[in-house]
Formats: C-alpha cells, structure tokens, sequence
C-alpha cells in the first residue's frame, strides 16, 4: 500500500520521513502520490508552453524558452514552427498529434526551462511544495527552478547524465514513466568516467535503480547521482533543481568585487589612485610585480575587514528576495510577473476594492538606510517603507497569510498598493461600483 503523505508537507515531513527515506538526503526516493492533481497538472505545464508562443508572437523577450529534440539530437530548426504554428487547440490528446506532425516524427522531446516564468498555476502549485521545503529542510540561496520534460522519448535527451544540484522530479502525467538511477561510483565502474551515455545504454539500465513514476509523483535526486528517463508514451515532468551555489562563487562574483571598489579610490586625489611610477628598465618587471603584490595586499587586508558587513548585506538581500519570489530563483524576462503588472490597474485602486498577494509570492521587508524597512514583493522593492503611513504590519501579515485586503478610504495605503501592484505580485478585484462603471 502507497503511504499517504500530507498536503502540503508539513515539519514533521521535512525533518522526518523526508531524511529517513533519503539517508540523510543522499539517496534517490520515489514519494508516491504526494502532489495532488490540483496542485499540478500536464496541461498547465502546456499552458506554459503556450504563453512561450504568445511572448514569441509579441516579440517580448523572456527568460523562459523551449528547445525541441527528436531521439537525442537537438533540432533548433523545428523550434521556430513550434512557436509559431496555429495552436493545438486543445489538452495533451490534441497535444501530441501536433507535436508529431510538426517534427515528422513519433517520438520526441520537448523541454522547457524557468517553466515557473510562464505558468502562473505551477509556480503556485509546485511552490506550496517549495515553500514548505524552505521551511522544513532549509533556503537554497541560488533559488529553484522549473524545467518541463515533455513528450513520449524513448531516452531522455541528454543521455544518462549528471544531476549536479539536489532535485526533486515532480510527474504530472498523464501517463506513466521509468527512471532509472546510478550513486556516481557505481556509474564509474560501469562506464570508466563521467560522460554522458548516449545511444544504446540497455545493459547499463539492468544495474540501476528503477523507479516507475506515477501522476503525483516526486522522486528525490540527490546530487551527483546519474540518471535518465524512459518511456513509451507521451508524459510531462517537471524538474526543481535547488540551485545551492557554492559560498565561494557567490563571494567571487557579487561581494568581493564590490568591496575591492569601495577600496580602489575616490576621485584623482585618492592617494590609491596615485598613478603608478614609470618602470626603470634596468629593474625590469620584477620590481613592477613587487609593487604590485605589495599595494594588493595592502587592499586584501583592508578588504577582509569590510567582508563581513557586505556579506550581511548580501545575504539579508539575497535572503528577503528569494521569500519574497516564493523561493524560485529571481530572473529577468519573468512572462507572468510582467502580465500580472500589466492586468493591475492603478486607477481601480480606490476604496472599497479588494487586492491579495499572488501566490506563491510574499511581502517581505529589507533595511533602508535609516531606521524604516522597505518592503519587497515577487523581488522587486517598490519604495513603500513598512510601519509607515501607507501599509503596516498587521496588513502585510494578513496579505502574507493569504487573506483578501479590502482597501480602506486611506491616501496613503493606496498609494502604498499601487507601488505594490507594479510588481507584478498583488491580484485586484475592482469595487462593484468600478466594474459597473466599466462595463458601462
């Protein structure tokens, strides 16, 4: 009998069940049945896919994108009919048909990265689940992302590969599908290396781990551990890599650079702007190379003390950004954040209508310079401090609570919303008295 897992996961869950089935999260576990349908579906995922075409069509430039395969080859010479095709007019039946007359083909893959850009229902859905990951197990500080698997490919396109971010796979169906899953020593031993397996690999899948995902599914993917999917008729999977970037990466590339420029000088007076003294050449480089080291550790010195500071700052940003976008990792060219914005009508922000957060997404608060905190929503700071005039605690609890916000006769907390609303994070329902009017 499946064991009946609780929706959404609850702490019990992540500090529990979760590590005893994964050996302390090291190993592959196939959670049955723990997504309900309407939490997340196939046909969402091709709503994704849709809104893809509708950006191509509009030459709006987004983040998310589709690449086409047929076997294991890559055909970006289909994508262009794929997205601009007329529809399929219709759920995943009507789907598949397309897709094959459109490649010339029975089989094929059709994969999808930053889904959660594009499917308002998914990032939803599938970010109750993240949201509860968060608060059980723990922040990826990369974020997490959405990647859809669809189609009715007899091998995934990328081989048997390398996962090099805990995962989880999440199966919406509508039909079934095998994974199989190697620990990366016993993949080495089969193969003698790393690469990727392409082709024929139907001995290598008799030593893996099967596992037969089902509608509702997750499988767990520890990290480097290989692995691939197979099947014979057409399903959607959607992937949520948690993008865990090593500490290392993140100092290198947004904090230390920043404070080494604090430190490089202030205008042609700074003496660390001093230029440097023309080169005798009877010293050569070597006294060049001397000076050099001498003034860059002068700087490293002088940058480890202010570290500390900036990677507070960092990480309080970092931290408030990633809650506020419901823990899925911030990007530009977000479809749904810029027509969530665009449908909300500042001039319909009167009294009496009613706003609520957009789920997945949350209010969250950062420093300002001085003493008041600013509040950020889907990643975005829209200048409205918390505590002020405008929008207090009580009210961004409530809004983070899911509660609906019936907008009081207040200048300034209308203000407030309508700096809120361009986020792209708040839903408005219009007072009856404006519908009416607009109807009129």
């Amino acid at each position: 009998m499946d064991t009946a897992y609780p929706w959404p996961p609850d702490q019990t869950f992540w500090t529990g069940t979760f590590p005893d089935h994964t050996t302390g999260r090291t190993t592959p576990f196939l959670f049955k049945g723990i997504i309900p349908a309407s939490a997340a579906g196939p046909d969402e995922a091709l709503a994704g896919f849709e809104a893809i075409r509708r950006a191509h069509t509009a030459g709006t430039d987004i983040k998310a994108h589709a690449r086409v395969y047929v076997g294991e080859e890559r055909r970006d010479d289909l994508l262009p009919q794929a997205l601009t095709a007329p529809s399929w007019n219709g759920g995943v039946d009507a789907f598949v048909p397309w897709m094959q007359d459109l490649v010339g083909a029975e089989r094929f893959s059709l994969v999808i990265n930053n889904l959660e850009t594009v499917s308002p229902a998914l990032a939803a859905g599938l970010g109750t689940f993240l949201g509860t990951l968060i608060d059980g197990w723990g922040l990826p500080l990369g974020g997490a992302e959405q990647v859809a698997f669809a189609g009715n490919y007899a091998g995934t396109a990328f081989g048997i590969h390398e996962g090099y971010e805990d995962a989880f796979l999440v199966h919406l169906g509508p039909n079934a599908k095998n994974f199989y899953c190697w620990p990366a020593e016993t993949y080495e031993k089969l193969t003698g290396g790393k690469q990727p397996s392409f082709g024929d690999y139907r001995a290598l899948l008799q030593e893996a781990e099967h596992f037969l995902l089902e509608p509702g599914d997750a499988l767990f993917l520890p990290r480097r551990v290989f692995h691939v999917g197979t099947q014979d008729t057409f399903s959607v999977s959607v992937a949520m890599p948690l993008y865990t970037y090593p500490y290392a990466q993140i100092l290198q590339s947004r904090i230390i650079p920043d404070v080494l420029a604090d430190l490089a000088g202030d205008g042609p007076d700074d003496p660390l702007n001093e230029p440097s003294a023309m080169a005798d050449t009877t010293a050569g480089p070597s006294a060049v190379a001397d000076r050099l080291a001498g003034v860059g550790r002068e700087l490293l010195h002088f940058a480890a003390d202010g570290v500390r500071d900036a990677a507070h700052q960092h990480a309080e940003r970092r931290w408030a950004t990633l809650l506020s976008n419901g823990g899925w990792e911030l990007v530009e060219g977000d479809l749904s954040r810029q027509e969530a914005a665009n449908a909300f009508d500042p001039e319909q922000v009167t009294p009496g209508a009613e706003v609520r957060v957009i789920a997945p997404y949350q209010v969250t608060t950062l420093p300002d310079d001085g003493d008041s905190r600013q509040l950020l929503l889907r990643g975005h700071q829209p200048g409205v401090a918390l505590d002020g005039a405008g929008m207090d605690r009580d009210a961004v609890t409530a809004l983070n609570r899911g509660d609906t916000l019936v907008l009081p006769d207040n200048a300034a907390l209308l203000t407030a919303v309508c700096a809120l609303g361009a986020t792209g994070g708040l839903h408005l329902t219009p007072r009856p008295a404006d519908t009416e009017d607009a109807d009129a």
